[in-house]
């Protein structure tokens, strides 16, 4: 079905891979519509309740494939053509997404795992803003999920100097939800994924859809947008089953509905 990544659905979990291992998981243009179809198809699957988005081989990704880039390419229009549906099209997606960063994340392979809701890094994984080093501006959504996750300064600390930094820093810089040992990684991702799948995920879409709207909103536009939500949320089945659990001292069986 693809060629650049691998999709497959894994209990209540889709797994997304990309997948050009020799060239550490770059991005080509097929890529990206192959990428934007593949959150598609994981949006519309009912029985799908999280996502995991991670890279084969020894890389998670390592940005664009500059091999494949003419000189003189226009590259606002491989922004407007390529990342940003992916990115928009991840943002939108109501459901929760990992990254599951197995190693290198650079470049708009970096900008990928900071669109995502939650990293979980592999202790071996390292994070690069590299557009530095080829004298280009961070992109892909970079400049907007950055600054949000670990404050201004040490945005552009991240990005002006585009050092490589380790799991470990990225964990104490606020990038990563968890780092994990190679050897437990895998289990760690499933394990987590497993839990996001059995939660309230209509309510995790919620939070997730006004949560990105609060950063340009104002606090009434903010209370307002949690009442809509609420009402929402109110009027939904794992509410109720979740009221019905709590009655009946049980554990809830969520079913995102």
């Amino acid at each position: 079905m693809f060629e650049t990544i691998s999709y497959e659905t894994r209990g209540k979990t889709a797994w997304i891979t990309l997948n050009r291992p020799v060239k550490l998981n770059a991005f080509t243009s097929l890529m990206h519509k192959e990428m934007v179809s593949a959150i598609k198809e994981a949006n519309k699957d009912s029985n799908v309740r999280a996502v995991v988005i991670t890279g084969a081989g020894r890389a998670f990704c390592s940005g664009q494939d500059l091999t494949g880039s003419p000189e003189g390419a226009d590259y606002g229009d491989v922004l407007r053509k390529g990342y940003n549906p992916m990115v928009q099209a991840l943002v939108a997606m109501e459901k929760p997404v990992i990254a599951a960063v197995n190693g290198v994340a650079a470049g708009a392979g970096m900008s990928l795992a900071l669109a995502c809701d939650f990293r979980i890094a592999s202790e071996k994984a390292s994070f690069i803003e590299a557009f530095i080093h080829v004298g280009l501006v961070p992109d892909s959504g970079n400049l907007y999920f950055l600054p949000r996750l670990v404050g201004h300064a040490k945005a552009m600390e991240l990005a002006v100097l585009g050092e490589k930094i380790t799991a470990q820093q990225a964990k104490e810089f606020g990038l990563v939800t968890k780092t994990v040992s190679e050897e437990e990684f895998m289990l760690e991702v499933e394990t987590f994924a497993e839990k996001l799948a059995n939660m309230p995920t209509k309510a995790i879409g919620l939070i997730k859809r006004y949560m990105n709207k609060s950063w340009e909103s104002d606090l009434n536009e903010v209370l307002e947008y949690e009442a809509q939500a609420q009402k929402i949320a109110g009027e939904s089945a794992d509410h109720q089953e979740g009221l019905h659990a709590f009655i009946e001292k049980r554990k809830p069986a969520f079913t995102g509905k």
